[in-house]
């Protein structure tokens, strides 16, 4: 192919710019004449994309934010929208940001331009009638999760579950020894420590931050040797929770800029807020403790629509209670210590629940750029029969 290949990208958040950029890599490999624009962030710019605005003026969370900022979201939409009907791709690729990414890719899907939605929104758990949106908008699903891709099957949605990146990233065993250097923690490689992610966002640190060093103290009158690691996700977070630990100066806590990965990968067991960090925590082969707890109302609302058993990733993929979930009501200062507790008393359970960690971890370790990059590549050519080697890959 010798005339140039269009691509049309929008990737509105930090973890669809490590997406981007590793899909754009790999298109590069099958396509030399190929060009990228839209929205994305400096790893995707990195490979010679263009962007149109700044990534980060898509990245808005939670309920307020984006009503506040809904007049620019909707121009900068317009315009994308505009602009990809004057130049028609030949094909345009939403990664993650549904919100904003499946109304985007109605248009040229309507307008015969095929369509790829890249990493699905959690329609498998709740407000499962958004997957009737999808059917419209969207030629290809690409999933970073079995269970999702099968959720899509039953709905005559054409998906292909490509793996997970993190599980290409993250090596199949990790090492305690080295990630405790790194972090130059003054431990020996026996000190027993116990990892504390209360969460990325104001409200979850608010609300998980004093329970987990609540739990922390009841886990050290129990274990007087434990040492625990808090990695503060932002600047702003790391003041938020430097501020909270000053109630707690008792504790032999050590509390860093970032590094989570490396934070993780030191400990023993990790406490974290559920969500994607306990996706790493398992492919750290971490035995782990998830919890939450939001505002009443808007609990309620959200139970009410869950459509799942679990909420933590790792009993998601298993489809069974692989770590205890506290969540609600249920998390109290006594329950998270005590499942802590219970994984230092019982080593031979820890264990076993490694050694599925690793099989969880095989599962999901698929080449994933390379695999949404091939299933990009039939669509554009017209071989919808292809799949994915992956599709069928056992999770037993």
């Amino acid at each position: 192919m010798t005339q140039t290949l269009k691509v049309g990208i929008v990737a509105g958040e930090a973890s669809g710019d490590i997406l981007g950029a590793g899909l754009i890599r790999a298109l590069k490999k099958h396509y030399p004449h190929i060009e990228f624009s839209g929205i994305g962030g400096p790893r995707m710019l990195a490979e010679g994309f263009h962007s149109f605005f700044p990534q980060d003026r898509l990245a808005v969370m939670g309920l307020v934010e984006p009503l506040k900022r809904l007049p620019e979201l909707l121009r900068i939409r317009r315009f994308l929208t505009d602009h990809f009907s004057q130049q028609q791709p030949a094909i345009f690729i939403g990664i993650d940001s549904p919100d904003f990414n499946l109304t985007l890719e109605e248009n040229p899907h309507d307008s015969g331009v095929k369509t790829v939605h890249y990493v699905s929104p959690s329609v498998w758990a709740w407000r499962q009638n958004r997957v009737k949106k999808i059917r419209r908008a969207v030629d290809l699903m690409l999933t970073l999760l079995p269970f999702e891709a099968q959720f899509y099957r039953d709905h005559d949605v054409p998906v292909q579950f490509v793996g997970h990146p993190l599980a290409d990233d993250i090596p199949l065993q990790s090492d305690a020894v080295l990630a405790r250097d790194t972090l130059n923690l003054d431990l020996s490689a026996e000190t027993p420590v116990v990892a504390l992610l209360p969460g990325s966002r104001h409200g979850e640190v608010e609300r998980l931050g004093p329970l987990f060093y609540q739990a922390a103290r009841l886990c050290l009158e129990q274990r007087p040797g434990l040492r625990f690691i808090v990695p503060a996700a932002s600047g702003q977070r790391y003041r938020q929770i430097h501020q909270q630990l000053s109630s707690f100066s008792d504790l032999p806590i050590t509390l860093v800029q970032g590094q989570s990965h490396e934070v993780m990968a030191a400990a023993d067991v990790v406490v974290l807020a559920s969500g994607t960090t306990a996706l790493e925590a398992m492919l750290l082969k971490k035995p782990m403790v998830v919890s939450y707890k939001v505002a009443w109302l808007s609990y309620k609302i959200i139970s009410a629509m869950l459509k799942v058993p679990y909420v933590s990733l790792p009993n998601l993929l298993a489809d069974e209670l692989l770590v205890p979930e506290l969540i609600q009501k249920d998390a109290t200062a006594e329950g998270l210590a005590a499942e802590v507790l219970n994984y230092f008393s019982n080593p031979q359970d820890v264990a076993t629940l490694k050694k599925r960690f690793l099989q969880l971890h095989n599962s999901l370790r698929c080449n994933a750029s390379a695999a949404a990059a091939q299933a990009v590549v039939n669509l554009i050519e017209g071989d919808t029969t292809a799949s994915a080697n992956t599709d069928n890959r056992s999770l037993i």
